[in-house]
């Protein structure tokens, strides 16, 4: 249980307060409660340890009792008495821009209604602007907010939040007054996906005005959902909002580190802060009185977030890594990890043409991979049971690999040094079989082997299933292992790192899938990749010229799985690939 954790449930407990019409005052205790909570330099289990509840300023004997009760249960009375008492589609509303839970007490109160359908045919009927304190500007504003929620729902996949962030932070970089400036937040560690996206820049406090207006300014931006001394908030075009902070010149290293998180990684980072007799929050790292209290007068100069590190004993962790997930052992006693990096990619590995469900042709496709300075391609439509994508029959398979024969008997004949692998991807039947006779699979140079159907199979019999794909010799790579669709499904129920096992030792790689929908190994299985030395190949899985470009994302969660280059087989060469499908060294 961390204070963050206990800051949320305080929080949401004022929320259901102001909700279910209680006590304005007692509510915001509960609000203050969690400030002071989350603005401790100790653990709150500390102090509960010590019975010591009541002596953090704003910590009453109900309030203390509340987090006892939470600590013990992983609940609260005074929560769950409330949940009982607020509909839960009330709830809901709360992720409503602009409308707050005063506002949504009185329309619940006045109209009786619970769900978000219902309150914008009431605020389309009038019915909502004819309350007091509302208007039809409100309702307008209910009508919009809710309109983005439908479309876009709470969270965005890593490329949608980067094709809004990017634009915004170069622009934002290159305003007058900006002295630096960066993407923070779940972003700047690759999270697979993202709610809204944190954008921290360095300026003098004289500055911080022209800034946010030029900011709230931006083409992209559609509202403005509100503006401070120190903060600027914004909805953009494709629903997002974007966060702007801006801080003075000397709080920035402190503050890029704490708005990147993660929430874990901060709270190990305070520890060790403590343990050296320091203090670090967003404004800095500071050294600590007589009494173990922040002392703001005496401030530790640090001129970059590798600095602050280094004051705590640790080099440099990469953004991706921060999630308290091994990452300070590892950086405790090494000043880098070897991480892949697109240009190390010679390949790209499960690409799709219009043999199957692919936009483009064999030939538009590779032609798309040698501008882009790779060596070679692997093709890898659709087998035959994926009828509903265009799943190649035996015949269509023999008339492909002529096809590709033919590309690069006339790439040799142009002088173009590229190649194009025969590759599969081979749905993997209920029993786990590949989908062709042996004599078929045999002529490939590789197989992709992956699940597309009955993926709600129970765990023994998936499990099962997948043992005997990753067994059958002629499987290279398993692919999409999960079969998640980001923000659409959740994937199998299926034991990742038994998988891994088994495919280390059938020298089968597992696929980073690097479509913004899969990502799909999923990076929190990078330590157990580590330890047994597991190959991947990051895959865009492209279905299109355009999704070739997808390979950046698998990039981004194959660092923060911590895979090095040589773990990935898409940085052989040609001829290193060939012997590797070959089963020979290289």
């Amino acid at each position: 249980m961390t204070n963050q954790d206990v800051a949320e449930k305080l929080r949401e407990v004022y929320q259901l307060m102001q909700l279910a019409g209680e006590n304005r005052f007692r509510a915001i205790a509960f609000d203050r409660a969690a400030q002071t909570i989350e603005g401790l330099n100790e653990e709150i289990t500390k102090y509960i340890a010590e019975d010591t509840l009541t002596d953090i300023k704003g910590i009453g004997k109900s309030i203390a009792e509340d987090i006892k009760a939470f600590q013990e249960t992983g609940t609260m009375p005074v929560l769950d008495a409330l949940k009982e008492k607020v509909p839960k589609g009330l709830i809901e509303w709360l992720n409503i821009s602009g409308l707050g839970p005063k506002n949504i007490a009185k329309i619940y109160k006045e109209l009786g209604i619970t769900e978000i359908i219902e309150l914008k045919e009431a605020c389309l009927s009038g019915a909502v602007a004819d309350l007091p304190g509302l208007g039809q500007k409100s309702a307008d504003k209910i009508i919009k907010s809710i309109e983005y929620l439908e479309k876009f729902g709470e969270r965005a996949r890593l490329d949608q939040a980067f094709e809004i962030a990017e634009p915004v932070f170069e622009f934002v970089k290159n305003l007058n007054g900006v002295q630096k400036c960066d993407i923070a937040g779940s972003l700047r560690r690759y999270r697979e996906t993202i709610g809204d996206i944190d954008i921290i820049a360095a300026a003098d406090p004289k500055d911080a005005s022209s800034i946010f207006e030029a900011f709230t300014g931006h083409d992209l931006v559609v509202e403005i959902l509100g503006q401070g001394d120190t903060k600027s908030s914004v909805r953009t075009e494709n629903g997002r909002q974007v966060d702007l902070r801006i801080v003075k010149p000397e709080e920035y290293p402190a503050a890029l580190m704490y708005f990147t998180g993660s929430k874990e990684h901060n709270i190990v980072l305070r520890q060790k802060a403590r343990e050296r007799g320091m203090a670090l929050n967003e404004y800095g790292l500071f050294k600590l009185n007589d009494n173990k209290e922040t002392d703001f007068d005496q401030p530790v100069p640090t001129s970059s977030e590798s600095e602050i590190y280094q004051k705590l004993d640790l080099h440099f962790v990469p953004p991706a890594h921060r999630e308290d997930r091994g990452e300070f052992e590892y950086y405790s006693e090494h000043d880098s990890m070897d991480v892949v990096s697109v240009s190390d990619l010679k390949g790209v590995i499960h690409a799709h043409s219009t043999w199957s469900d692919g936009k483009q042709s064999i030939q538009a496709m590779a032609e798309a991979c040698m501008e882009r300075g790779y060596e070679y391609l692997g093709i890898s439509d659709h087998s035959r049971t994926a009828a509903y994508a265009g799943g190649l029959s035996t015949d269509d398979v023999k008339r492909q690999w002529d096809e590709i024969d033919e590309l690069n008997e006339s790439f040799q004949s142009e002088g173009k040094d590229f190649v194009i692998f025969k590759g599969m991807e081979s749905d993997i039947l209920g029993d786990g079989s590949l989908d062709y006779p042996d004599e078929i699979l045999e002529g490939f140079d590789f197989v992709i082997a992956s699940v597309h159907s009955a993926l709600e199979m129970p765990h023994d019999k998936m499990m099962s299933r997948f043992k005997n794909a990753i067994e059958n010799p002629f499987t290279k790579i398993l692919g999409h292992p999960t079969g998640r669709l980001l923000l659409k499904r959740d994937g199998s129920n299926i034991e990742l790192n038994q998988m891994i096992e088994w495919a280390v030792e059938r020298g089968v790689a597992i696929e980073i899938n690097a479509s913004p929908w899969r990502l799909d190994l999923d990076w929190r299985f990078g330590n157990k990749a580590k330890e047994t030395g597991l190959l991947t190949s990051i895959n865009p899985d492209a279905h299109s010229i355009e999704g070739i470009d997808d390979i950046r994302y698998g990039v981004m969660i194959a660092q923060k799985a911590k895979f090095e280059s040589a773990r990935v087989l898409n940085t052989k060469s040609a001829t290193e690939f060939r012997k590797w499908l070959n089963g020979k060294s290289g």
